[in-house]
């Protein structure tokens, strides 16, 4: 089965992107890095739909079986590089597959908003977005090693357990 992560953060540095990391190389993710700024801004035009980076993240969400979205709240939403990402895909992507959402918040309360705005993209697009979602907030990561800290990294294994067990059902229904 295969499992991908998008990056969300325009950040090169930021907590979204340790997240990220973390969760590829954990789990054996491919990990689609938004910060390299690959992605022009959506425009709608079928031509965008041909160049390399879009055709790129369009096939690597189609052949994936589980998908992980990440992202910090900005403005209690999602970034807009994940939108602008999402904004390139579809229920052809999408369509019933499993997708654990997980937010990189800036403590206290927040992240909830932002996992709202990726619940309701992710029912645009069809996806089957797992009950399951994680917020952490600044003291959970390692910034030294870019790794988190253990009491994180056994929320992560919880929300991973989660997907895998959406993916595993996924797999089966899609034969």
């Amino acid at each position: 089965m295969k499992l991908t992560i998008i990056n969300g953060s325009p950040r090169k540095k930021g907590r979204t992107g340790i997240a990220s990391r973390y969760i590829a190389k954990k789990y054996g993710a491919e990990l689609i890095d938004l910060s390299k700024g690959d992605l022009p801004l959506y425009n709608g035009e079928e031509e965008q739909h041909q160049l390399p980076a879009v055709k790129a993240l369009r096939e690597a969400v189609s052949q994936s079986d589980g998908i992980i979205l990440a992202s910090p709240e900005y403005h209690s939403g999602m970034s807009g590089a994940l939108k602008n990402a999402l904004d390139f895909l579809g229920n052809e992507q999408f369509a019933n597959k499993p997708v654990a959402l997980l937010v990189a918040a800036g403590g206290g309360k927040g992240g909830i908003n932002a996992l709202g705005n990726m619940r309701t993209v992710g029912r645009g697009v069809y996806a089957n977005v797992i009950p399951r979602q994680l917020v952490l907030d600044p003291h959970c990561f390692d910034y030294e090693n870019d790794w988190l800290h253990e009491e994180p990294a056994k929320q992560v294994d919880q929300l991973m357990n989660e997907l895998q067990m959406y993916m595993n059902m996924y797999v089966q229904i899609k034969g």
